[in-house]
């Protein structure tokens, strides 16, 4: 059996071409380097050194040997310093889920800082919509996601990452253009395209809540599930819509975009994960993104997230 220590050993007196310097250098007397050398030389069942009193060389297959005793040394060094980098979070391959509209801005944000703080952590990106995330989370497919409404759902542990603020997008031929900011009462009767109410539910929820606490009905004339499509209607004058602060960045030409006037216009993005198993590299992740948040002064969640009693 070869043993690490033996190569040190051997690799030391190979370069030395001496006992006592090799001995010195490996602070230890000469007696057990020797030793060493010889249990070595035994497992391999070849002389390396052709040693006399005043004269130390390598043989052939010492020559040879030292190649592979020095390789064999740097692999192992290598390795250890990858398993501590791994266990500080530094080297590691996350699965990471986001929304659509999410896409547009904040996830890139988010893979740039990671790319910069976290350079050797893989990122595999997956579009999904936010109850995909949460059952590929508890089926252990994704590692972490971001997702619109936290679900109260064991083991899964959320933070909120961007509260963003809902706007208005109007045909640029729309009067309502003359306006700085639009109120719900606007809408009434007016054509609208809102979100689907299965595919892109938590919008639909969202915006259906303020036009019901403002009791205020627009004409609606379209439903679509995802953010470009809603605009793509918009720029065509075939209504107007309420979107995240976000779409703005997909920049279509001929839209018109509005603050909304009032407090509860908002949507959020959480981060969600489980508290279970969690790795090195999900905690360095999960901590530069929080960090991160919290230079951006994201106030703390009003929503409380919905219950759901199964894993």
């Amino acid at each position: 059996m070869i043993e690490l220590n033996q190569l040190r050993c051997f690799v030391a007196v190979a370069e030395e071409l001496h006992f006592g310097r090799a001995a010195k250098r490996l602070f230890m007397t000469q007696p057990p380097l020797s030793r060493q050398i010889q249990l070595l030389e035994h497992a391999l069942g070849a002389r390396l050194l052709e040693r006399t009193n005043r004269h130390v060389s390598l043989t052939a297959s010492g020559k040879t040997f030292l190649r592979d005793a020095k390789l064999i040394l740097e692999f192992t060094g290598q390795a250890q310093e990858t398993v501590k980098r791994v266990e500080k979070g530094e080297i590691g391959r996350l699965t990471l889920g986001f929304t659509a509209v999410s896409g547009y801005w904040q996830i890139p944000q988010i893979i740039a800082l990671a790319a910069k703080e976290l350079p050797e952590i893989t990122l595999v990106m997956k579009e999904m919509v936010s109850s995909a995330q949460l059952q590929a989370l508890a089926a252990r497919t994704l590692d972490i996601g971001f997702v619109r409404q936290p679900v109260a759902l064991f083991p899964l542990a959320y933070h909120c990452v961007l509260r963003e603020p809902l706007c208005v997008a109007l045909p640029a031929s729309s009067a309502l253009t003359a306006k700085p900011r639009i109120r719900l009462r606007d809408f009434a009767g007016q054509p609208f395209i809102m979100y689907s109410a299965s595919e892109g539910k938590y919008f639909y929820d969202c915006i259906a809540g303020l036009f019901a606490q403002a009791n205020v009905v627009p004409h609606y004339v379209q439903h679509c599930s995802q953010t470009h499509t809603i605009l793509g209607l918009v720029r065509a004058g075939v209504g107007m819509a309420i979107v995240p602060e976000s779409a703005r960045q997909l920049a279509f030409p001929g839209i018109e975009f509005r603050p909304l006037s009032h407090p509860d216009a908002f949507a959020e993005i959480h981060m969600a994960w489980r508290q279970d198993g969690e790795t090195p590299a999900l905690l360095a992740f999960r901590q530069m993104v929080t960090a991160h948040s919290a230079a951006q002064n994201i106030p703390a969640p009003r929503r409380k997230p919905r219950a759901q009693k199964s894993a």
